[in-house]
């Protein structure tokens, strides 16, 4: 089949997931259970669920320059397809994102891929993080603890190449996996069958190299910061939710802050929530009224036409802070793969009083069209 008359025929049976899943699907509008997540197992792919990803930002230095970098491993079911027994039915789907941002020289670099899963080309195992989308890799394994009777850590590799850039890095966690929501079902809308299985990992330190058009460079020795994002789900998103705006940062003092909050079509709130934790302590959960998202400057994307906030005031219990994209334009036009056009961009963090206290990704959904979850 031709590549791109097979894109369209993919995108086309995903289109059908996000329009016919409550019907095709039965329980699809069944909440989720609460329940331990129980690892390494819950690390791996949750077929059974209509949408997951797998998301790692950060940032490093290179050749003495800073960069930032996102990769995104995605599977959805494709509900129209499951009760087929052809072998070349595309019951799951596998699709990935990856960019680069070059803070000196002002640019966004991406690129992603889709394939159905089977035949080799592309795999999620149930058992652990282990990734495949043809040549595009991210594999989790156990590494032992620093202490005798810690439990182990982390590593996360992944190789990826691209026509204009390049990723092998290795994340190695620093701290406990931290668990969204109540113990990691995470609430994401009014209603409970609104919700995910949420988790992340920040504070990863990075190691390895970049390839930016043609050019290698190794990362140098303890600049680098990273933030991994597991979420799969049934119902993610309230059919009022034009999108979300969310933030996940690695403060300099080894905090981790969680802050998002989903958005109808005129702007306001929908539900929100978050998360805070200091090393060493307890996360604090916040709550859906606590966590309030103001916009301070905005830049309109010459591609999309899409007007997207890239300064913003967020106030949470923890205290207020100040989000600024280092580059306005890191948007990202997945129509070749999800379908969707989004901004998920290397931004830094302020205090109340202005001063910089971390670095991390602000994600932005649902402007130049709504999204579908």
């Amino acid at each position: 089949m031709h590549s791109s008359t097979r894109r369209q025929w993919l995108m086309g049976a995903s289109l059908q997931t996000a329009g016919l899943g409550a019907l095709l699907w039965p329980g699809a509008a069944q909440a989720l259970p609460a329940r331990p997540l129980a690892f390494p197992r819950d690390h791996g792919s949750h077929p059974e669920l209509r949408t997951e990803w797998w998301y790692i930002t950060g940032h490093v230095q290179a050749q003495g320059q800073p960069w930032g970098f996102q990769l995104t491993f995605f599977r959805s079911r494709v509900d129209a397809t499951q009760g087929l027994q052809s072998a070349f039915a595309a019951k799951q789907l596998l699709f990935a994102h990856v960019a680069i941002t070059d803070v000196k020289g002002q640019r966004l670099r991406h690129d992603q891929r889709i394939a159905r899963a089977g035949f080799g080309v592309a795999q999620a195992s149930e058992a652990d993080t282990r990734i495949r989308l043809q040549d595009w890799t991210l594999e989790r394994s156990d590494v032992p603890g620093s202490t005798p009777g810690e439990a182990p850590r982390s590593r996360y590799t992944t190789r990826i190449t691209g026509s204009e850039l390049g990723l092998e890095l290795q994340f190695d966690s620093t701290q406990p996996v931290l668990l969204q929501g109540q113990q990691g079902l995470s609430r994401k809308g009014p209603e409970a069958t609104q919700a995910s299985y949420y988790y992340s990992q920040p504070q990863l330190a990075v190691s390895g190299h970049l390839t930016v058009a043609g050019r290698r460079m190794a990362v140098e020795p303890g600049t680098g910061r990273a933030w991994m994002d597991h979420e799969w789900s049934e119902a993610l998103m309230h059919p009022e939710a034009q999108g979300w705006d969310w933030i996940g940062m690695n403060l300099a003092d080894g905090s981790a802050l969680t802050a998002f909050r989903l958005r109808r079509a005129d702007g306001s709130a929908l539900w929100a929530g978050g998360s805070w934790r200091a090393p060493g302590q307890a996360v604090q959960v916040f709550g859906a009224q606590a966590v309030v998202f103001a916009p301070l400057r905005t830049w309109t994307s010459p591609h999309s036409g899409a007007r997207y906030p890239v300064q913003w005031r967020v106030l949470t219990p923890v205290g207020q802070f100040e989000v600024r994209a280092l580059l306005d334009n890191q948007e990202l036009d997945s129509s070749g793969s999800s379908g969707a056009i989004y901004w998920e961009g290397l931004s830094d963090l302020l205090d109340g009083s202005g001063q910089p206290v971390g670095r991390g990704y602000l994600e932005m959904t649902g402007y130049a069209k709504p999204l579908r979850l």
